[in-house]
C-alpha cells in the first residue's frame, strides 16, 4: 500500500515539474520605451537585448534586461531558445554584462515574476522576460519575431 502511494506521489511531482517547464512567456516593456507597438522586436535584437548587447535604445534611453534567475525551471526554455547556452554560461554572462555598470545594470536578475513587472514598470528602457500569467496593465507586451504570445509560432510557446 505504501508503495503504491510512493509511486503516486511521484508521478504527481514529475508531472507538474514538467508543467513548470512548460510555461509559456512574455518580452514585456516599459510603457515608455521606443519599440515600434506594432512590429516589436525581432529575435536577434532580443538576444542582443539579453545578452547585455543593446546599450542604448534609438531614444537615448539605456536599455536594461530584467529577468529572473538562470537557475529557475521557469527560465530553461528562454535560455536554450534565446541565450542558447548552458545555465553556468548564463551566469558568466550577466556578470560580464553588468561589469563597471553599477548604476544602471544591462541585466537585472529579480526573483519573482511579481517583482520583474514591477522594476519593468519603473525602470524607463527596462524590457523583462516573464510568465504571460503574471502581466498587468502596468507593462506593455513586445511582439517577437511578429507574434504575441499565444499566437501559433510564438518562439517563446513552452511546448
Amino acid at each position: 500500500m505504501f508503495q503504491r502511494k510512493l509511486v503516486s506521489v511521484l508521478i504527481m511531482v514529475m508531472g507538474s515539474v514538467g508543467l513548470a517547464a512548460a510555461r509559456d512567456l512574455a518580452i514585456v516593456s516599459n510603457k515608455a520605451n521606443s519599440i515600434n507597438k506594432d512590429t516589436g522586436m525581432t529575435l536577434a535584437e532580443l538576444v542582443k537585448l539579453s545578452k547585455g548587447q543593446t546599450g542604448r535604445w534609438p531614444d537615448g534611453k539605456p536599455s536594461t534586461f530584467v529577468m529572473r534567475a538562470p537557475s529557475v525551471p521557469a527560465m530553461k526554455m528562454f535560455l536554450e531558445k534565446v541565450y542558447e547556452m548552458p545555465e553556468a554560461q548564463v551566469t558568466e554572462l550577466i556578470n560580464t554584462a553588468n561589469h563597471g555598470r553599477t548604476n544602471h545594470p544591462a541585466i537585472l536578475v529579480v526573483s519573482s515574476d511579481e517583482d520583474l513587472v514591477n522594476k519593468v514598470a519603473s525602470i524607463p528602457g527596462a524590457v523583462g522576460v516573464v510568465d504571460v500569467y503574471a502581466i498587468n496593465s502596468s507593462v506593455a507586451v513586445v511582439k517577437v519575431a511578429g507574434k504575441l504570445p499565444l499566437e501559433p509560432g510564438y518562439v517563446l510557446h513552452g511546448n
